[in-house]
């Protein structure tokens, strides 16, 4: 999706495993997509990842339920093991 209003869509049409978004993109932020995203799935697993490695976000990104928070650039392998802790992989 490129921006918070087609990544709300895509989940409703699409139901996938994981979500990864960022925060920052146009027109909807991504803590605003993940609030809806998980309004409409209580269960839904989302990880935020972002440039933006401000602690405020990080805070709110986890009290509206993201599972991780990935800060940019990030290494491969720390995006591997944000999907295995969220789709309980060992």
């Amino acid at each position: 999706a490129s921006n918070g209003e087609e990544a709300i869509t895509m989940y409703q049409d699409k139901r996938p495993d994981v979500v990864l978004m960022d925060i920052t993109m146009p027109g909807m932020d991504g803590l605003t997509a993940l609030k809806r995203i998980r309004e409409i799935d209580g269960q839904a697993r989302v990880i935020i990842c972002s440039a933006l490695g401000q602690q405020r976000l990080i805070v709110q990104a986890i009290q509206l339920g993201a599972l991780d928070f990935i800060v940019k650039p990030f290494q491969p392998q720390r995006v591997i093991s944000s999907l295995k802790k969220a789709l309980n992989i060992t």
